[in-house]
């Protein structure tokens, strides 16, 4: 999904699926490939980089308590931070686990299109199966439901990269925020996005979605291929 960022998020790249089709007529698919390749390598080494800086000692949720019980200030951010968290079931983990349970995509006068996480192979390996399929110059918007434990989760992250024919014509960076252990799911919703739309918007995509945190921790990384077409596909829906 080329446009599923809020207000608060960056682009490195535009969306202009026309401008893109050009460049397509001068690339052989051989450069597509190698241009795709070059990009995801050097968001690998820039996050294996992050993960190698020195981060310091982690601590417990008991830990950062008693460690912080001298700054009031401190210390009242944190317990507000964590709310109703029952310290006594958490245990002693020193790092947060989350988990991506599901991605909604809502679209007015449509079904919610509910995708469990993580993806299946076929969906997400295969070439020639198609996740799912938008209309072009359809409104909608995604919505990720998680749930963490163990312990505080800082800065979690969602970036999201589209390709056409191996070029990239989207790359997309959402700060999500920081989330404390709880049982109930977290629910996010993203800003209302439209679909590009016209001749050169419409074909497959292929796309690589993850989720890290501000120590540079992966807690998900998929790929999968969606379509936009002109026409909704025939499902049930209360409108065309």
């Amino acid at each position: 999904m080329s446009t599923a960022v809020g207000s608060l998020s960056t682009k490195d790249v535009k969306f202009n699926p026309q401008v893109r089709e050009e460049e397509l007529g001068r690339m052989t698919m051989i450069d597509r490939e190698e241009e795709k390749i070059t990009e995801e390598e050097e968001e690998e080494n820039k996050l294996k980089g992050e993960r190698e800086m020195d981060l310091g000692p982690l601590f417990s949720l008991k830990e950062q308590l008693e460690k912080d019980k001298d700054d009031e200030s401190l210390r009242k951010w944190k317990e507000q931070l964590l709310g109703s968290v029952d310290l006594s079931a958490i245990g002693e983990s020193k790092e947060a686990e989350v988990k991506i349970l599901s991605l909604t995509i809502q679209c007015p006068g449509r079904q919610d299109l509910v995708l469990p996480l993580p993806f299946t192979k076929t969906a997400s390996k295969s070439s020639s199966s198609c996740l799912f399929t938008l209309k072009e110059g359809s409104r909608y918007r995604l919505l990720f439901s998680f749930v963490v434990a163990g312990n505080i989760v800082s800065g979690l992250k969602y970036t999201n990269t589209v390709w056409k024919t191996g070029v990239r014509v989207d790359h997309s960076k959402k700060m999500l925020g920081t989330f404390s252990p709880q049982k109930e799911p977290y629910v996010y919703e993203m800003e209302e996005e439209t679909t590009p739309s016209g001749m050169f918007a419409r074909g497959s995509y292929s796309a690589r979605t993850k989720f890290v945190d501000d120590d540079g921790k992966c807690y998900l990384d998929v790929s999968y291929h969606f379509e936009i077409q002109k026409k909704w596909p025939t499902t049930p829906s209360t409108s065309s």
